[in-house]
């Protein structure tokens, strides 16, 4: 059966008269999870005060409220993939949303620390599994060229905007009601979906040929790619340079180098590694992974510079990046028009054109600065970000068969969430070391004024750092896409299989 027929009547039996779906409500209920699964990436961090006063969480363990999520979610996504092929997207997709939902459900009811960060990795799992699930159901119900490059827009504002909008409702929910509300608001929204799933999402499942499951494989990927998160996460506070960063880099590398080993060996691979013969495939894996790395440190010091430098309420901080959605969207709707007339490749470059140049201008912000110098910069790389993802995405998911739909959009999803964590890891590293070294040369205790000045440099470090990400995006695009390396994303349907 052709995708096609994902958006034309289901029979339900011989006797009974099909039932229309409506693609564009599929696109509406997927790309709703999609948003809540963002949004949860940034969402609490404006919480983050709020929690640790409620739970009493001590300093050091206060970061695993968004790291246990990071983790997981970062660490599962290439098994969510395949598992959708495998057992159905449907049916995943909505696995995941219970579980992302009910982990909700637990964050906020949650009565100690511990309760808390396990629920969130709860959370992480469960997005891990919705998130390739809802991109494959996309891809496979969109499979007209026109249709698919409108549809991937609306995902793309969607997932580059979230974050930007998770930190406004979390200084909305957590000014106004209290920070369990952040985690309460998926409830309802996840039931919503459920039911909207069950009701106009058909299945879709890969026709593999087999039904036998790479254990090793997906033990060895899982595993290693959450030890590689983890210590990306951890290495400022071990010491980039220490025995136990040094050793758990190579217990990650080790198991994913197993993990390549069993993969070439596997009659029934988790990953079919020859799917990156595909260029558009691996070019667009590897611009997300780019992206992610410089899209994750601008919210996180863009963020600290609201607060404090400009000294910025979490409330006021959270309004302060509605705009950066709203140029999200903007340059999500213009890269519709643009890809039509410039073509994929030429539009990822003036989409990260802009980015470049608003990385620039971040480089200048002042000490004494106001929410204008923070505009200039923020509104080209919000634009450029919104005019990249959707080329991107749409190089990463095309050009694969239907039984490969959910495995490209785990690599996808991959890419930009382990780019997102070695982006902010290596960029905060160098944005410290660059503050504590100008403070060192103080030799005396720094006054306020000194402390901001030698913080904001600091950051100065970060932005050009993410602007030189931008830049090797750029150069990908450039040097590695040929006009016949994505004639086949124009021109060649996505082939799907329903049940």
């Amino acid at each position: 059966m052709s995708a096609s027929s994902l958006s034309n009547p289901i029979p339900k039996s011989p006797s009974v008269p099909a039932r229309v779906v409506n693609k564009w409500v599929i696109l509406v209920v997927v790309c709703l999870a999609q948003f809540v699964v963002v949004l949860d990436a940034t969402i609490v961090n404006v919480a983050l005060p709020s929690i640790q006063r409620g739970l009493h969480f001590s300093l050091d363990s206060l970061q695993w409220v968004v790291n246990g999520y990071t983790l997981t979610f970062g660490g599962f996504l290439l098994l969510g993939g395949r598992v959708a092929d495998l057992l159905g997207r449907r049916r995943l997709f909505i696995v995941g949303l219970i579980v992302f939902s009910v982990a909700s459900l637990i964050d906020g009811l949650a009565q100690n620390s511990s309760m808390l960060i396990a629920a969130r990795a709860l959370q992480g799992v469960g997005a891990a599994f919705l998130s390739p699930a809802a991109l494959s159901l996309l891809t496979t119900n969109f499979p007209e060229s026109g249709e698919r490059t409108r549809a991937l827009g609306v995902w793309s504002a969607i997932s580059a905007g979230g974050g930007a909008v998770g930190l406004l409702a979390g200084g909305i929910l957590t000014s106004g009601l209290s920070w369990q509300w952040i985690f309460f608001v998926n409830v309802p929204v996840g039931a919503l979906a459920v039911l909207a799933a069950l009701r106009y999402i058909p299945e879709s499942v890969a026709d593999l040929g087999h039904h036998r499951f790479d254990v090793a494989g997906a033990m060895s990927v899982t595993s290693g790619l959450v030890l590689l998160v983890f210590t990306l996460v951890k290495a400022q506070s071990f010491g980039w340079a220490s025995p136990t960063t040094i050793g758990l880099f190579a217990l990650s590398a080790v198991l994913l180098a197993g993990f390549l080993v069993i993969e070439m060996r596997s009659q029934a691979p988790l990953v079919r590694l020859n799917i990156f013969n595909i260029r558009t495939l691996a070019v667009g894996d590897l611009i997300l992974l780019l992206v992610g790395a410089g899209l994750f440190s601008m919210f996180f010091f863009t963020s600290l510079y609201a607060q404090e430098v400009l000294g910025y309420s979490a409330l006021r901080a959270g309004l302060a990046f509605f705009p950066v959605a709203l140029a999200i969207a903007v340059g999500a709707g213009i890269s519709q028009a643009l890809i039509p007339r410039l073509g994929l490749r030429m539009t990822i470059i003036v989409g990260l054109g802009l980015g470049i140049a608003g990385m620039a201008v971040m480089t200048q912000l002042p000490v004494n600065g106001t929410y204008l110098n923070l505009l200039e910069g923020l509104m080209p790389i919000s634009i450029g970000l919104g005019l990249t993802f959707a080329p991107a995405t749409l190089l990463g998911t095309s050009g694969v068969e239907g039984e490969d739909a959910g495995l490209a959009s785990g690599l996808l999803n991959t890419a930009q969430q382990v780019g997102g964590a070695i982006g902010l890891a290596v960029l905060s590293t160098l944005a410290s070391n660059r503050t504590s070294s100008l403070l060192g040369a103080l030799h005396h205790a720094p006054s306020r004024a000194a402390f901001l000045s030698a913080e904001v440099d600091g950051f100065h470090v970060a932005f050009i750092g993410g602007g030189l990400l931008f830049i090797a995006g750029l150069l990908a695009a450039v040097a590695l896409l040929r006009e016949r390396h994505f004639a086949h994303v124009e021109a060649r349907p996505l082939v799907a299989e329903a049940a």
